[in-house]
């Protein structure tokens, strides 16, 4: 890895198993707002963000809600599961025999709170130099802004930036970034 100088990963389904957990809080706040979606529809919008999501689904089922309003309440819903939250142990081991040689940070389409929430449970939020979440960023997950703040933030070109990521639009917003992508659901394994 000598020509890499910063490493970025994403946060749910990378660095952490947080998808099961989503997963219960999205099922718990559609149904409270009576919005349909499915576990696979769930999987093909990983790494989109929440409101962005919630824009999408009452678009197509003809619901109107507020976006943002039902955003929050599904991250609240969220919390509710994170202390249960695994990491992704061979991402995460990645992560640490990396710990103060690069420069690290995460790039997430999640909101900071609960991106942060998250790393502290892990144990794990120290270890980063950088965490971008959607909030920084107007663009998300595939255009390769995430990527690009953070990769600003480290103060390391985007073409020696290594992306770990757990989805095709991830994959692809890093291909876009100009940083070479790593799909890590080949070594996925929790605990």
């Amino acid at each position: 890895m000598s020509a890499i100088r910063g490493l970025i990963f994403d946060c749910d389904g990378t660095l952490a198993d947080t998808m099961p957990a989503h997963f219960r809080a999205w099922t718990t706040t559609m149904d409270r707002f009576r919005l349909s979606f499915t576990e696979q529809r769930f999987y093909e919008l990983g790494g989109v963000p929440s409101f962005r999501i919630i824009e999408l689904l009452s678009r197509e089922q003809g619901i109107a809600v507020d976006p943002m309003v039902v955003a929050r309440a599904k991250e609240l819903a969220f919390l509710e599961f994170v202390d249960a939250v695994q990491p992704v142990a061979t991402v995460v081991e990645i992560a640490r025999q990396h710990r103060g040689q690069v420069p690290m940070a995460v790039a997430s389409g999640g909101l900071r709170n609960v991106v942060q929430r998250i790393l502290l449970t892990l144990g794990i939020r120290d270890w980063f130099d950088a965490v971008v979440t959607a909030e920084d960023t107007e663009r998300h997950k595939p255009e390769p802004d995430v990527f690009l703040e953070a990769a600003r933030r480290l103060g390391v070109p985007p073409e020696s930036c290594v992306v770990y990521e757990d989805t095709d639009i991830g994959l692809e917003a890093a291909r876009r970034a100009g940083m070479r992508g790593i799909d890590v659901r080949p070594m996925y394994v929790v605990g």
